[in-house]
C-alpha cells in the first residue's frame, strides 16, 4: 500500500483519477473504434474476411490470455510500474498498427497491442483502490466509471470521423498523444503500490499455455475454409491440448492465475457460462454491423459509429439504477431479461436500411438489454466469490467475456456464409449472422434463468454508470 493515501478532493487525487481514466480508455475504446474502421482496413489493405477477423481476434486473443496474469504482475512488481509498461507497450504497438503495410503485419501488431491492453486493463481500478482513502474510494470509482462511459460514447464518433476525414490509420495514431498524456500523469502524480502478500511466483506457464490454446483453436476456426484439413486438425488438436495443459497447471500449480475452486460454486459457474454466451453474441453482432452499414448500405464511417450511440446512452442512463435494483431484488430476473432484450435488439438490427432511423429501435433495445445485464452480472460474480478472491473472480469474468467474443468472431462469419466484402457481403449473410448472434444472447438468458439464484443478500457493484460493451467491467470489492 502507499504510505499516504490520497483524498478525492485533492489536486493530486484528481490527476491520479485522470491518469487511470485515460489509460483504461486506451484499451476499452478498441471494442468500438477499430470495428468501425474494419471496412476501410479491408478496402485499403485488400484483405478478405479472414484478415478482418484476425484484426479483431489478434487483439482479443492476447488480451484474454494475459489479463489474468497482468493483475498478479501489478500486485507483485508494482501497479503503477505495470500500468506504465502497458501504456508504453500499447502506444508502440498502436504505431506499428498505424504503419502496417499489409494485413498480416497489422495482425501481428494487433496481437502485440492486446498484450499492452492486458497490462492496462486490471491496473486502473487496482491503482485507485490502493491510492485513495477508504471513504473516498466509492466516489472515485464511480467517477472513473462515469468518465470511462463518456469516453466510450465518444469513441465511435471520433473513430468514424478519423476514418472518414483521413484514414483508418489515424484510429491507431490517435492513441499516441493520449498515451503520452497518460505517461506524464503516471510519472508525476501516481504513487506506487504493491501487495506485500502477493505470491513470489508468477504463473507464466499457465498464461503461455492459455495463449497457445486460444491461438490454435482460433486459427483453426478462422482459416477453416482455406487451410488444409490436416493443418486445421493439427492446430485445433494442439490448441485443445494446450488448454488441457493449462487446466493441469492451474490445478496443480503453487501460484495459479486462476483459482479453479471458484468454479465449485454453481452461481459463479452459471454466471460465467451465461457471460460467454451473451458476449459471444455481442462480439459477433459488433463485427457484422459496421461492415453491413458501410459496405452494404453506404453509411459513412461517422454515421455507422453513431449507430452504437443509442446503446451507450441507455447504459449511461440506466446501469447505475439497475445495479441498485439488482442489489434489492436479486440478479436473476435482470440477467434473464437483459440478454433477451439484447437478442431482440440484434433481430431488429437485421432490418437496417439506408435510413439511419432504421438503426434506432434495435440500438435502443440492445442498449436496454446491456444496461439490465452488466451490473447484475458483475455483482453476481463478486457475490459468489470470497472477499479475498473478488479481484480474481472479476478478472475471470472479464476474460471469459473476451474469449466468447474471440470465438464468435472466429466462427460466425463461416456459419453465416460470409464469403467476402462488398457485393459478397449482402443482406442474407448479414441477417443470418445477426440471427446467430441473437440466438447466442438468448441462450445466455436461458442459462441465467436456470442457473442463477437470488442470494439472500446481493453484493453491490461500484457506484456510477458502467458502460462496457466488450466485457463486464473489471471490479474489486473494497
Amino acid at each position: 500500500m502507499t504510505s499516504e493515501l490520497l483524498s478525492a478532493h485533492s489536486a493530486r487525487g484528481r490527476w491520479v483519477l485522470a491518469a487511470t481514466v485515460l489509460g483504461s480508455a486506451l484499451a476499452s475504446l478498441d471494442a468500438t473504434v477499430v470495428n468501425i474502421a474494419l471496412p476501410a482496413i479491408g478496402h485499403d489493405l485488400g484483405g478478405g474476411v479472414a484478415d478482418l477477423q484476425w484484426v479483431v481476434d489478434g487483439y482479443a486473443l492476447t488480451l484474454a490470455a494475459f489479463v489474468l496474469i497482468a493483475g498478479a504482475l501489478g500486485d507483485r512488481y508494482g501497479r503503477k510500474r505495470v500500468f506504465l509498461v502497458g501504456v508504453v507497450w500499447f502506444m508502440l504497438a498502436s504505431v506499428a498498427c498505424g504503419l502496417a503495410p499489409t494485413a498480416t503485419l497489422l495482425t501481428i501488431a494487433r496481437v502485440l497491442q492486446g498484450v499492452g491492453a492486458a497490462l492496462l486493463s486490471p491496473g486502473s481500478l487496482a491503482i485507485l483502490e490502493a491510492s485513495f482513502q477508504k471513504e473516498d474510494r466509492a466516489a472515485v470509482i464511480g467517477a472513473w466509471s462515469g468518465l470511462g462511459g463518456v469516453a466510450l460514447a465518444l469513441g465511435p464518433f471520433v473513430g468514424g470521423y478519423l476514418v472518414g476525414a483521413g484514414s483508418w490509420r489515424l484510429v491507431f495514431f490517435i492513441n499516441v498523444p493520449v498515451a503520452f498524456a497518460t505517461i506524464w500523469m503516471l510519472v508525476r502524480f501516481v504513487p506506487e503500490t504493491r501487495d506485500p502478500k502477493a505470491p513470489a511466483r508468477i504463473d507464466v506457464a499457465g498464461a503461455a499455455l492459455a495463449a497457445l490454446g486460444l491461438g490454435g483453436i482460433t486459427y483453426a476456426l478462422i482459416e477453416s475454409s482455406t487451410a488444409s484439413r490436416g493443418v486445421l486438425i493439427a492446430l485445433a488438436g494442439a490448441g485443445v491440448a494446450a488448454l488441457v495443459g493449462c487446466y493441469v497447471v492451474e490445478r496443480l500449480g503453487s501460484a495459479p492465475m486462476v483459482d479453479l475452486a471458484l468454479f465449485h460454486d454453481r452461481q459463479f459457474t452459471a454466471a460465467n457460462v451465461a457471460t460467454v454466451l451473451t458476449y459471444a453474441g455481442l462480439g459477433g453482432a459488433l463485427f457484422f454491423l459496421p461492415i453491413r452499414l458501410q459496405h452494404g448500405l453506404g453509411y459513412s464511417p461517422i454515421v455507422a459509429g453513431a449507430a452504437l450511440l443509442p446503446a451507450t446512452i441507455m447504459m449511461l442512463l440506466f446501469s447505475s439504477i439497475v445495479g441498485r435494483l439488482s442489489e434489492r431484488f436479486g440478479p436473476r430476473v435482470f440477467m434473464t431479461i437483459g440478454p433477451l432484450l439484447i437478442a431482440g435488439g440484434f433481430l431488429l438490427l437485421r432490418f437496417v436500411s439506408t435510413s439511419f432511423v432504421s438503426t434506432l429501435p434495435g440500438g435502443l433495445l440492445f442498449g436496454c438489454g446491456l444496461a439490465l445485464n452488466v451490473a447484475p452480472l458483475t455483482a453476481t460474480v463478486l457475490a459468489a466469490a470470497p472477499a479475498e478472491k473478488a479481484g480474481v473472480a472479476s478478472a475471470i469474468s472479464y476474460c471469459v467475456a473476451r474469449t466468447g467474443g474471440l470465438f464468435a468472431v472466429a466462427i460466425l462469419p463461416t456459419l453465416a456464409s460470409m464469403g467476402g466484402l462488398g457485393p459478397a457481403f449482402g443482406a442474407e449473410t448479414y441477417e443470418r449472422g445477426m440471427t446467430i448472434a441473437a440466438a447466442l444472447a438468448a441462450a445466455g438468458s436461458v442459462l441465467a434463468l436456470v442457473g442463477i439464484r437470488n442470494p439472500a443478500r446481493a453484493v453491490g457493484v461500484p457506484s456510477g454508470p458502467q458502460c462496457p460493451i466488450d466485457a463486464p467491467p473489471l471490479s474489486r470489492r473494497t
